[in-house]
């Protein structure tokens, strides 16, 4: 727990005087701060993988695409740590679809395996394969897609036909144009694109090598533009830190939203609970890749960021400030203390799940039906999550703040709707 009174002696006697109360004003500002730093860093990242991916294009080889797939995994570190900023801050909601979007019809964009199907009564661009057809039909409209641009993407393509599978930008496009279907199942093992799907000439593999290239270009372009503007709307000045800090008890409100609606609905429901009911690897977060367990572990270090008010930026610096835990802790010592305690309980559970799946037993395995130890190691991690979001609920009393609706989940909610 961080110290509420500052000791200091004077001949041998201690000495103890409360300190000055937090200011609201100085909590907001401190997770606008972290938010700004952190949206950089997920910036910084995008940016190494912008350059990764150009080197691949340039000269292909199994180097270069194993360089791509390291950028993209070391760009995710920060950016899932940025989802606490999703629920509480609308300007982060209307835009978080074209970053992070999941999960995909994958053959919208590339080819797929046979057994993945084509068209479905939900989507009939389920398989579209833009890479392979540089004309098609949409929705009524004849596209040229002879040339694939971020604007095309952005534009036309995601969410075709108002389908929100349709994902064709941001980390998980990217992600499958690296990695390719996991075709594993519930055996460990992620996508396993060959880099000559990259290569020019009667050496490519998979058709249309210089088609994919432009896609994965105009997809990466497009991420990092798209991180840019975030990472703008946070700095003094930005949009989104004035809408925060306008007024006080609604920013205070922000921060708890963001923390408790991705802690209960959005990761213990939507992105594990749900998964493990359908025991279907399909539910992972970064299915292609098989990082699952990283995506979960840092969206909750995300989540005890905002409320410790300290986040570590990728160079090993640390951005620190006045923080919600110093705020309940002036109202309620023993309820800070209860938040921390629950808040290290569910980031022991999501590491665990973390340094099983490094040591070989994938997220694929754990989600597989009977496979106990694997049930065991996610539900850590959905309790914990649960648990904490029940302090969250205190908190929100205990500081008198509006009634806050957290984002639900049917998997959590209410169970048997999942199999109607």
């Amino acid at each position: 727990m961080k110290p509420h009174y500052l000791i200091s002696t004077a001949l041998g006697l201690a000495l103890a005087s409360p300190a000055l109360a937090v200011e609201k004003s100085d909590v907001l500002n401190t997770y606008a701060d972290i938010a700004a730093a952190n949206y950089e860093d997920a910036l910084l990242t995008a940016k190494t993988l912008q350059s990764a991916v150009d080197a691949l294009i340039a000269d292909p080889s199994a180097e270069a695409l194993e360089a791509a797939k390291s950028a993209w995994l070391a760009s995710r570190v920060p950016y899932q740590q940025t989802e606490v900023f999703r629920f509480g801050n609308a300007i982060v909601d209307d835009w978080e679809g074209k970053v992070n979007a999941w999960p995909l019809d994958e053959g919208l964009i590339d080819y797929v395996d046979t057994s993945y199907g084509g068209a479905t009564d939900e989507n009939a661009f389920a398989a579209l394969n833009v890479v392979a057809n540089p004309t098609f039909t949409l929705s009524g409209t004849e596209i040229d897609a002879t040339a694939i641009t971020p604007e095309l993407l952005a534009e036309t393509l995601h969410e075709a036909d108002g389908v929100e599978a349709n994902v064709a930008t941001g980390y998980h496009a990217i992600e499958f144009l690296l990695w390719g279907q996991d075709l594993n199942g519930h055996d460990a093992g992620a996508g396993s694109r060959a880099w000559t799907d990259y290569v020019a000439g009667d050496d490519c593999t998979g058709g249309n090598c210089d088609r994919r290239g432009d896609y994965l270009k105009a997809a990466t372009d497009l991420l990092v533009s798209d991180l840019e503007w975030m990472a703008a709307q946070w700095v003094d000045g930005g949009a989104a830190r004035a809408e925060l800090t306008e007024t006080e008890a609604a920013g205070i409100s922000a921060m708890l939203t963001g923390m408790g609606s991705l802690s209960y609905g959005e990761q213990a429901g939507e992105r594990m609970r749900l998964g493990l009911m359908l025991n279907d690897p399909e539910e992972e977060h970064d299915c292609f890749s098989d990082n699952t367990h990283n995506s979960h572990y840092y969206d909750g270090l995300g989540v005890q960021n905002v409320y410790l008010g300290e986040y570590v930026r990728v160079d090993g610096s640390v951005v620190s400030g006045a923080s919600l835990s110093d705020l309940v802790a002036e109202t309620d010592a023993a309820l800070d203390a209860e938040v921390q305690s629950k808040l290290s309980a569910t980031m022991l559970a999501l590491g665990r799940i973390k340094t099983a799946a490094e040591a070989g037993f994938s997220y694929d395995q754990m989600l597989e039906r009977g496979n106990d130890a694997g049930e065991a190691l996610v539900m850590g991690g959905v309790n914990g999550l649960i648990d904490q979001t029940r302090s969250f609920e205190r908190v929100v009393a205990a500081l008198g703040v509006d009634q806050i609706a957290f984002e639900g989940s049917d998997s959590l909610d209410n169970p048997d709707a999942v199999f109607e």
